[in-house]
């Protein structure tokens, strides 16, 4: 089955000096969350809205479900849904009228008083749009992206301004969105958003992808190490750095870290017992995307 998105050396520059993507190749296959991965300014909505036909590339590629999306903007409209970055509709109109409106437009669009409840937007189906709240607006642009029932949807910085609570019934429903068999790409800059969602990943960073693949995929090949953790009131520790699968021992006041592979934890229970410590708060921190990121790139993804 070929690709739904295919993307050849885009480039795109602004002017004659502000180089936004460089040389980005991927492919996104049906039916999967594919997620762009960075801080602001990366490079990641440039990407996404050259790939949706919103720009057009300085040189390179780009196929939507086999389409140029720029000259072909009108066979793909229906067939994509986006909810982009930044986004306003006029003050006046109604949550109903809006999703009434972009399903009018669309044949064989969902029943948009499911997204209405989904989406937890019934008590405001008669609010302006100038009187909702952020979160609110935000929930309303992701319920239009979705009216039109899309073979691809594209998400972009989905949950900001969502609370946590909203966060996650966000996350449940997009699950249920690829489930249905839609291709989502996901733009956003949560590692835990990432983690979760995403069935593969790219990591954007200065206008490249610098890495992809699945997010245990990315851990494993750039952040293997686990950690081992817990507090104790020895000096002497240089034995546990010859502990099976040890790599390094750290220690941060009463607090020690045991940094390796395999099955570290029980390694180290293991000589614990064996020197007859009891430690105190004793646990695994598993190596996280986040860890990757920052190897990667050399900062964290808000710096």
């Amino acid at each position: 089955m070929p690709p739904v998105i295919s993307v050849e050396h885009l480039r795109k520059v602004y002017g004659h000096r502000v180089v936004a993507v460089d040389d980005v190749s991927f492919e996104v296959e049906p039916g999967e969350v594919f997620g762009l991965l960075g801080s602001n300014g990366a490079g990641k909505t440039t990407t996404v809205e050259c790939v949706q036909g919103l720009r057009t590339a300085t040189a390179g590629v780009v196929r939507v479900l086999g389409k140029d999306p720029v000259r072909h903007a009108g066979d793909l409209r229906g067939r994509l849904g986006c909810q982009l970055q930044e986004s306003r509709l006029p003050d006046h109109l109604k949550v109903w009228e809006a999703l009434d409106l972009f399903a009018s437009l669309a044949p064989g669009a969902a029943d948009w008083r499911a997204l209405l409840d989904q989406w937890g937007l019934a008590a405001k189906r008669g609010a302006s749009f100038a009187s909702l709240s952020g979160g609110q607006r935000q929930r309303l642009f992701i319920a239009l992206a979705l009216v039109s029932s899309p073979e691809v949807v594209f998400l972009d910085e989905m949950t900001t301004g969502l609370d946590p609570a909203a966060r996650r019934v966000a996350w449940d429903l997009i699950g249920q969105v690829r489930d249905r068999g839609t291709t989502v790409v996901l733009v956003t800059h949560f590692m835990d958003e990432a983690e979760r969602l995403c069935d593969r990943v790219a990591v954007v960073d200065g206008g490249n992808i610098i890495a992809l693949d699945t997010p245990r995929g990315l851990v494993a090949r750039y952040d293997p190490l686990e950690q081992v953790v817990f507090t104790c009131d020895l000096d002497e520790l240089d034995w546990l750095g010859r502990v099976p699968g040890a790599r390094r021992v750290i220690r941060r006041g009463p607090r020690v870290v045991v940094e390796g592979t395999g099955p570290l934890l029980a390694h180290v229970a293991a000589a614990l017992v064996a020197r007859g410590v009891t430690p105190v708060d004793l646990r695994v921190i598993e190596p996280s995307l986040e860890d990757v990121f920052l190897k990667l790139t050399g900062h964290l993804v808000d710096d």
